[in-house]
């Protein structure tokens, strides 16, 4: 069967006709509070907050319970960012963070226990039919959005990987403005990590 570009070209556009809303409202707001956070810009939390309310909704919508609940905790932390970031110190900025050995095995273990606890409960409390692909996305998210707001470097590598994971996961669920928007989200956050290195580099000066 010859590939044919055109209709391949229809269908994209015909399902992002199909895309609703809230969709529309938390990537766009989702990826000016990600190009704002990498520019380490203040205003990326309260954009923040529009976008998890509306992605709330979005994975309601999608049986994807995991990361619907995600977002609620991404409210808590958009105002504890706010506030941890915007706290007067004797640094006109807070300074970014790097972590250790111990800090990776910790991350490390929270991701792994959060993600087998989040599976089980996913698929026997809920009708997801995707569980542990949810569960291990939303711990992988839980923690990375943890060292964020704590202006950890390695924020942006977690947020890499859970990005690169978020897309065939967004496809499968037929949320395919989301999908792309992710692959977008993997560029920036390999930026952000570039220019968070940079100034953490600088601080070391």
């Amino acid at each position: 069967m010859l590939f044919d570009a055109n209709s391949f070209l229809q269908l994209i556009v015909d399902q992002f006709k199909h895309t609703t809303w809230p969709e529309w409202l938390g990537v766009i707001t989702g990826f000016v509070c990600i190009y704002l956070a990498a520019k380490e810009n203040i205003l990326s939390w309260p954009i923040s907050i529009i976008s998890v309310i509306a992605y709330a909704w979005v994975f309601f919508d999608a049986r994807m319970y995991g990361d619907m609940a995600l977002q609620f905790y991404f409210l808590f932390t958009a105002l504890y960012g706010w506030y941890y970031w915007s706290k007067k110190d004797t640094a006109p900025h807070k300074p970014i963070e790097s972590l250790g050995a111990r800090g990776w095995i910790l991350a490390g273990s929270s991701v792994a226990v959060l993600s087998v606890l989040l599976g089980l409960f996913l698929d026997h409390f809920t009708n997801t039919d995707v569980p542990y692909e949810d569960g291990f996305c939303t711990a992988m998210s839980f923690v990375a959005q943890m060292l964020l707001t704590r202006k950890v470097l390695q924020n942006w590598i977690l947020w890499i990987i859970v990005d690169i994971c978020y897309i065939p996961l967004y496809i499968y669920k037929h949320l395919n403005l989301s999908a792309v928007f992710y692959a977008f989200l993997v560029a920036i956050a390999i930026k952000g990590y570039l220019d968070w290195r940079r100034t953490y580099r600088e601080q070391a000066n």
